[in-house]
């Protein structure tokens, strides 16, 4: 950013539907990192020398996800519910260039602002959407109309749907239920994946309704976390993948591997075990 840019992203600009400011700023540790903070709380980090650099520690399991989603490099549609600082758009892009993609954010004044300061890498293809992330759902054939999710003219489904919404049981009622996740089940291709983030305080209460939720959608649900997580006393993020492919070996072992570590990989037996331990403590 130029020194006019600098002092345009430091001001801000005031989101109408939360009433909140959202400030883009240097993260202070990077030569090229800035984090978009909301209401005084960071909420994405952006590289925007190296889209690959994914810091915080959930959006980097949610971009192990997309790296096993499909072979190295091969395109695919990705719709992002929750649009923060698009900083998985940009990974999607830089790692499977040609990606066709749709980011929804209900806040109108968010994606032009992130957009303006922190441009998107040459050649994305990505459809920037304001609306509710369930009221968006009848429009997604038409906005990826462009893109390999529509094949002579017919919605061929999306390969990940990524929510990244939640913040506990303030969440919007409307969309932590099963309906919903059934919803975007529909919209999933054959090799799709539902990716949720899930952030909660200690004890998760709230993670444990959503993944009994996405237990009763999916044939499968798998689960990433720091392993710290798996004792039930610390507040912080959850990951939960549902999709109709089984958590095998290869796979298993590929996101572990990938991290950040200490990491956790639970597959759907393991998850019902999980939530097992957590209801009786």
């Amino acid at each position: 950013m130029d020194d006019r840019q600098q002092e345009r992203a430091a001001l801000g600009v005031h989101l109408s539907v939360s009433g909140q400011r959202a400030r883009i700023l240097e993260d202070g540790f990077s030569e090229h990192g800035y984090v978009l903070e909301i209401g005084g709380a960071e909420q994405s980090h952006v590289d925007i020398a190296d889209a690959t650099v994914v810091f915080y520690e959930y959006l980097r399991r949610i971009a192990n996800v997309l790296d096993v989603l499909a072979p190295p490099h091969e395109p695919i549609t990705a719709l992002h519910l929750g649009a923060g600082a698009l900083t998985l758009a940009r990974y999607v892009q830089a790692t499977r260039p040609g990606s066709g993609q749709v980011a929804v954010d209900y806040e109108p004044q968010l994606m032009g602002f992130v957009a303006e300061l922190l441009p998107l890498p040459a050649g994305t293809r990505c459809e920037l959407v304001v609306s509710d992330a369930r009221a968006v759902l009848p429009e997604l054939p038409r906005l990826f109309g462009h893109n390999p999710a529509v094949t002579d003219g017919v919605f061929r489904g999306i390969d990940a749907v990524i929510l990244d919404i939640f913040t506990g049981m303030d969440a919007p009622a409307h969309l932590a239920t099963a309906d919903y996740y059934a919803e975007l089940r529909e919209l999933l291709s054959g090799r799709g994946v539902l990716v949720v983030n899930v952030g909660d305080d200690a004890g998760l209460p709230f993670f444990q309704q959503q993944a009994r939720a996405m237990l009763d959608t999916f044939e499968h649900v798998w689960c990433l976390c720091d392993s710290s997580m798996l004792t039930g006393e610390h507040e912080g993020n959850v990951v939960l993948i549902g999709t109709a492919r089984e958590l095998d070996e290869d796979a298993a072992d590929a996101l572990f591997a990938r991290g950040p570590h200490p990491a956790e990989v639970l597959g759907t037996e393991e998850l019902w075990d999980f939530l097992e331990y957590l209801s009786g403590i």
